[in-house]
């Protein structure tokens, strides 16, 4: 799956630019031009690295910075970019949670290879899927919904992984029964499928009765909605 990097940056030459190099690498790009914005945006797509402005409106980079610490457990990291450019400003920077700390001007390739490094030493704490504020964590059986952590079943945790694995595809109840019960020697109901996606809409879905993530797609079975960025 690719990981997912944040740019945070008022110049929108300069966050396209950055969007561009990063996207030919392969890695998912999301935006914010402003430090407020970038709280929403953090928390609906929880990247793996953020690539940080520090003289940003509405909100600085270091407030932006501290607020993310606040927020996650060591599983993203930062690089600033800044037209600061003392070794003061780099150890402060550094000091207040930066993986890394880069000055303007600067070349795409350099900052590409930047986050190629970083992820190395940090990408194994990036192990998830986020689709829309819903991130799950395979290794850590763990998932949150807008950065707070749900409690699922064993098999509830299975059909969400399945699904976020498998954005806007319809997948059959005989899909699903495959999948969540392969070694099972007895019959195994659709109905029970059924029970599992109807708890599990209760813990995902805003309104239940009206799911807007697992829709039913009638005589076809079940998908998973993506929205657009």
């Amino acid at each position: 799956m690719k990981q997912t990097i944040m740019v945070v940056e008022d110049d929108k030459m300069i966050r396209n630019l950055v969007r561009i190099y990063l996207e030919k690498n392969e890695y998912e790009v999301v935006e914010a031009a402003d430090g407020e914005e970038a709280k929403s945006v953090f928390l609906k797509h929880l990247p793996c690295l953020i690539i940080l402005d520090l003289m940003l409106p509405r909100l600085s980079g270091e407030a932006f910075c501290h607020w993310v610490k606040q927020q996650e457990n060591g599983e993203v990291s930062i690089i600033m970019l800044s037209a600061k450019t003392s070794i003061e400003d780099k150890i402060a920077g550094l000091k207040i949670g930066a993986d890394d700390y880069m000055t303007k001007p600067f070349d795409p390739n350099e900052l590409v290879a930047h986050v190629e490094a970083v992820l190395r030493r940090t990408g194994h704490f990036c192990q998830k899927i986020v689709r829309d504020g819903l991130c799950i964590k395979p290794r850590k059986g763990e998932v949150l919904l807008h950065n707070k952590p749900i409690q699922l079943t064993k098999f509830e945790f299975n059909l969400l992984y399945l699904f976020m694995q498998h954005p806007n595809i319809v997948l059959s109840r005989e899909q699903l029964v495959t999948e969540l019960y392969p070694h099972s020697e007895s019959m195994v109901m659709d109905r029970t499928i059924d029970a599992h996606i109807k708890k599990l809409r209760e813990k995902i879905e805003e309104a239940p009765a009206k799911p807007k993530r697992i829709q039913t797609v009638r005589g076809m079975g079940y998908k998973f909605v993506q929205t657009t960025t």
